[in-house]
């Protein structure tokens, strides 16, 4: 089977399982490109899922840069592609079933239901990144140290991504 068609099949799979966007399901991303296709090495994904992070536009961009490393601009349109339409086509016609209803309190039920899987699988996937990624203690006390700040203060992200790159030039982690 070609690349192309691989690609686009496996990432059109993921899609209708992306509740939450794609950073809910990076985890399962992870172990396709790295692990099982061999599209990329780890230390690849984490400078692409770091860019996608940092650049502004959809939280989908570390599956377009995936496609570009694996393909080319061919290869980044069709991730772009695989990963857009199928979840596009679902949310399109349950939302029209949602707004169709005259239940408020299942309208209300349903989106807080939305609401609740879209955080706890996003909170699970970066819990998965951060094992996968992490390789020193370090690393590690940066990660907890990073989500204790996050939970407990205002403090804006841009001061923990500086922090984490000072300690990173440093060779601290």
């Amino acid at each position: 089977m070609s690349v192309l068609i691989s690609l686009f099949l496996k990432l059109s799979a993921f899609s209708l399982i992306a509740f939450g966007g794609v950073n809910a399901l990076l985890p399962s991303l992870l172990d396709l490109s790295v692990n099982q296709e061999h599209w990329i090495d780890l230390q690849t994904f984490a400078d692409y899922f770091a860019i996608a992070q940092a650049a502004p536009g959809p939280n989908f961009m570390t599956v377009t840069l995936i496609g570009w490393h694996v393909h080319g601009v061919l290869g980044a349109l069709v991730a772009t592609i695989a990963i857009a339409w199928p979840s596009s086509i679902l949310v399109y016609h349950l939302q029209r079933l949602i707004l169709g209803m005259n239940d408020a309190h299942k309208k209300k039920s349903i989106q807080y239901a939305a609401a609740a899987l879209a955080i706890g699988l996003v909170l699970s996937s970066a819990w998965q990144i951060a094992l996968q990624i992490n390789h020193s203690y370090a690393a590690y006390a940066l990660t907890l140290f990073t989500i204790g700040i996050a939970v407990l203060t205002r403090w804006h992200p841009l001061y923990l991504i500086a922090l984490g790159a000072t300690l990173g030039i440093m060779g601290v982690i």
